[in-house]
């Protein structure tokens, strides 16, 4: 059984140009280290297979409990040039909290 990321964390995102940013914020900080062990890289770029076309690098923030994701070619060529209807970082922080996480791993819910 899988539950969505938005049962446990909310989203922020910033955007300029090309690139996006993306933050994962647990509800309650004792989920933040599932988050660092499950919610990699690796993952949010397959998650977003053909939207995200660059690079995406994590960023941890233990001292908030949050992760940060640095995400490239995020944008169709930026928020102010492309022709995509709707571009913006956040409709993709949304898009981000649909991702599929494996309750097995999560022994508290």
């Amino acid at each position: 059984m899988s539950i969505k990321l938005y049962d446990i964390a909310h989203s922020r995102a910033g955007d300029k140009g090309n690139t996006l940013i993306l933050s994962l914020i647990p509800y309650d900080e004792k989920d933040y280290e599932l988050l660092r062990s499950l919610v990699t890289a690796d993952k949010v770029k397959q998650h977003f297979k053909g939207a995200i076309l660059g690079e995406i690098v994590r960023y941890e923030l233990p001292n908030i409990s949050a992760l940060q994701f640095v995400c490239q070619q995020a944008l169709a060529g930026g928020v102010t040039t492309s022709l995509v209807m709707d571009t913006h970082g956040k409709t993709l922080s949304y898009a981000l909290l649909e991702m599929n996480m494996d309750t097995s791993q999560i022994s508290h819910i």
